[in-house]
C-alpha cells in the first residue's frame, strides 16, 4: 500500500515537532489548522486510516520468522536473553524511545480530531473509525504490556508542557489491560462489517476486531492464572480470580461473535495440500483467514521468508525439534509416543501415517522444489538446518525467480485465522470449566479432520505431553488443546513464544531442561538416503556440507552430538529466569521520568 502526497501531507502534520527535540512524548503541539483542514469527509478518515495499516500491519517477519527462539525451534545462534553471554539490561533494552511510541501519537492525535467529523460524516462511518482507531490502540497498548507489563496509558495527545502526563509513573497492568479490552469491545461494537471494508481481508473490520479480542482476552486470562503474581511489581493480583472469570468471558464472547457470522470456515480440500495452501498462495485464502498482508508481483510488494528459511548465511538457520515433532498425532488421532519403537524411527519412517501437517511445515522425504525449471526431490540442507526439520510452510517450493537466494517470495500471509479463534475459543472454555464433547466437535475435531487425523475426544492424559508441561497439566483436554495450538500455529505470528509467556513456562526455554534434537541416527557411520532417489542426504563426515554434518564429541557451544537415544544434538547453551518473562524498562527512560519504577526482577 502507498502513500499519495495527500496522506503525506497529513501525516507530516500529525508528527510535527519542534527543532532539536528529541525525548519521549516532549512534542509540541500539532497543527490545528490542518486538522481542521483534514478531516472532513469520510475520504480523509479513510486516508488517515489506511496510515495506520501501512505503519502498524505486521511485517513477513513477524508474521512467519518472530517464533524461531520457542522451545520448538533450534537456531544457529539464540536471542540474547535466552543466551548466558546475553547482555540484556536497563541500558540497552529498547522499545521506550521516542520512535517507540510515535504510533500511539498518530492514534491519539486522530481520535483527538475525530469529533471535527461529526455532522460530516454519517454516525455508523463516524464511529466506525473510531473502532479502527481504538483496535489499534489496543494492539499497540497489548504489544507494549507483553513486553514490560505495565506502561504509562494515554488516551490524548500529550503537549509538550504537560510535564505531569510526561511524568507519570506506570500504569497498573491490571488498568492498561482493562483499558485495551474496553477499546476492543468498542471496535467489535462499532467497527462495521460490510464488504468496503471485508472483502480484501486486508482491513480493520468488526471480525477483525472480534478475532484479535479473543487472541488479547485469552492471553491475559490465563497470565493471570499461571502466575501468582505481577512480574512488574511482585504483588498479588488485584481481584484475580474475577479478573481471570472477566477476561476469559471476554474471549469466549469474542470468538462466539466470528464463530456465529457465518462468514468463515476452516480452508478444506486433499488432507495433504490444504493446510500449507493458507501460507503459500498468491491471494489470501479469505474463507478462513480474516485479516492478512497481501503480497503481490506485479504490485512489487515481495519478502523474505523463502530466503530466510532457505539460506545458511541470510536467516538464523531455523529447525524444528524432535521434541516437537513427536508431538504430532497418527493419523488415525493415536499418540506417535505411543508406540514403543518411536525413538528409533529413522527420518523417512517418522512421516508415514502421521498428522499431514507435519509434511507441510517441515521438508519431508517427498518434498520437491522446482530449481532450473527441473522439479525434483529436495531434502533437507544442514548448512541451514540444525536438526533435519527444515520448515517450509511460508516458503515458495519453485526458485525461478531467485526466492530462496533475495527478498522475491510473492505468498500472502495471514495475521489472524479461524483456526486460531476456534483455538482459542476452545481454551477459554477449557479453562473455565466448560468444556464438553460439544466444544471438542465445534473446535478441535474439525481442524485435525482437515489435516487428515481422526479427532478421538481425550478421556486420559497423554503421558508424554504431561511429562513436556513438567507435570503442571494433566487434564487431557487442556493438554490437547495445547498439542493442537503448537502444531496449527507453528512459526506463525509469536504464538508459542506468547503461549509460553502466559502459561509460566519458560523453563522450556532453558538447553538443560529441554535441549535441542534432531533426527535418529542408528549409526554414525552410516549414509542415509531419505527420499530413495540415490542420493546420500545425510552422513558424519569431517567437515559441514549440504548432506554433512560433523560431531563433537566433547559437546560445547554451536557442536552438534548425539545423545544416548541416538538422537542428533545441536549444542548451545540456554538460561532461562523468572524475570525474563517481562524486558526490563529502559534505563534512559528512567532517568529522563524518575516515576518510572523498574519492573521489580530488574532492579
Amino acid at each position: 500500500m502507498r502513500l499519495n502526497s495527500l496522506y503525506k501531507l497529513a501525516l507530516g502534520a500529525v508528527v510535527l515537532m519542534a527543532a532539536g527535540c528529541s525525548k519521549f512524548m516532549d512534542r509540541e503541539t500539532y497543527d490545528s489548522i490542518s486538522a481542521d483542514r483534514f478531516f472532513n469527509s469520510e475520504t480523509d478518515l479513510q486516508l488517515y486510516a489506511n496510515g495506520f495499516l501501512q505503519n502498524m500491519t505486521p511485517s513477513a517477519s513477524t508474521i512467519g520468522y518472530s517464533d524461531i527462539n520457542a522451545d520448538y525451534c533450534a537456531v544457529q545462534i539464540p536471542s540474547d536473553l535466552l543466551r548466558q553471554d546475553g547482555n540484556v539490561s536497563p541500558l540497552n533494552q529498547s522499545g521506550w524511545s521516542e520512535g517507540s511510541w510515535a504510533d500511539l501519537r498518530n492514534i491519539n492525535y486522530f481520535l483527538d480530531n475525530l469529533p471535527k467529523a461529526k455532522g460530516k460524516v454519517s454516525e455508523e462511518v463516524y464511529n466506525h473509525y473510531e473502532g479502527v482507531a481504538r483496535f489499534w490502540r489496543a494492539l499497540f497498548y497489548f504489544n507494549k504490556v507483553k513486553t514490560f507489563g505495565g506502561v504509562p496509558f494515554y488516551d490524548k495527545v500529550i503537549n509538550s508542557s504537560d510535564q505531569e502526563a510526561l511524568t507519570k509513573p506506570r500504569d497498573s497492568r491490571e488498568f492498561v489491560m482493562d483499558k485495551v479490552l474496553e477499546d476492543l469491545q468498542f471496535a467489535i461494537n462499532n467497527c462495521l462489517a460490510i464488504e468496503k471494508y471485508t472483502s480484501s481481508a486486508t482491513q480493520i473490520n468488526k471480525w477483525v476486531a472480534a478475532a484479535y479480542t479473543s487472541r488479547v482476552a485469552l492471553f491475559e486470562g490465563t497470565y493471570r492464572k499461571y502466575h501468582q503474581v505481577d512480574p512488574s511489581t511482585g504483588t498479588p493480583w488485584a481481584n484475580r480470580d474475577a479478573q481471570i472469570n472477566k477476561f476469559l468471558r471476554a474471549a469466549v464472547a469474542a470468538a462466539e461473535v466470528v464463530m456465529q457470522s457465518s462468514q468463515f470456515r476452516l480452508v478444506t480440500g486433499d488432507p495433504q495440500t490444504a493446510y500449507r495452501s493458507l501460507f503459500t498462495s498468491a491471494d489470501l485464502k479469505k474463507d478462513e483467514v480474516i485479516w492478512g498482508r497481501l503480497f503481490s508481483t506485479e504490485l512489487s510488494t515481495l519478502h523474505d521468508l523463502t530466503w530466510i528459511y532457505f539460506s545458511p548465511t541470510y536467516g538464523s538457520r531455523a529447525s524444528l525439534t524432535k521434541t516437537f515433532i513427536n508431538t504430532y498425532l497418527n493419523l488415525d488421532g493415536t499418540p506417535f509416543t505411543s508406540q514403543p519403537s518411536y525413538k528409533t524411527k529413522t527420518f523417512d519412517e517418522e512421516f508415514e501415517g502421521r498428522d499431514y501437517r507435519l509434511m507441510q511445515t517441515v521438508i519431508s522425504p517427498s518434498y520437491q522444489m522446482t530449481r532450473n525449471n527441473v522439479k525434483a526431490l529436495y531434502s533437507p540442507n544442514w548448512l541451514v538446518t540444525r536438526t533435519g526439520y527444515q520448515p517450509i510452510k511460508f516458503s515458495l517450493d519453485d526458485d525461478a525467480n531467485g526466492v530462496t537466494a533475495r527478498a522475491a517470495s510473492w505468498n500472502s500471509l495471514p495475521i489472524l485465522r479461524y483456526a486460531e479463534v476456534l483455538l482459542n475459543y476452545a481454551e477459554a472454555k477449557a479453562e473455565l470449566g466448560e468444556f464438553d464433547k460439544s466444544v471438542w466437535d465445534r473446535t478441535i475435531a474439525p481442524i485435525r479432520n482437515r489435516a487428515g487425523v481422526q479427532a478421538i475426544y481425550p478421556t486420559t492424559a497423554d503421558p508424554y505431553l504431561v511429562a513436556y508441561y513438567r507435570n503442571t497439566i494433566t487434564d487431557p483436554v487442556l493438554l490437547e488443546i495445547r498439542r493442537e495450538r503448537a502444531i496449527e500455529l507453528c512459526l506463525e505470528n509469536g504464538h508459542r513464544w506468547d503461549d509460553l509467556m502466559r502459561w509460566h513456562m519458560g523453563v522450556l526455554l532453558s538447553s538443560s531442561e529441554n535441549p535441542w534434537t534432531g533426527i535418529y541416527i542408528p549409526d554414525v557411520n552410516g549414509s542415509y538416503d531419505f527420499n530413495n532417489d540415490g542420493i546420500t542426504d545425510f552422513q558424519v563426515g569431517t567437515t559441514e556440507s549440504p548432506n554433512t554434518i560433523k560431531l563433537s564429541a566433547g559437546g560445547g557451544t554451536q557442536t552438534f552430538s548425539r545423545n544416548a537415544d541416538g538422537n542428533l544434538v545441536w549444542n548451545y547453551p540456554r538460561v532461562w529466569a523468572e524475570y525474563k518473562y517481562l524486558r526490563p524498562i529502559p534505563q534512559e527512560a528512567i532517568t529522563r521520568n524518575p516515576n518510572l519504577e523498574q519492573n521489580y526482577l530488574w532492579k
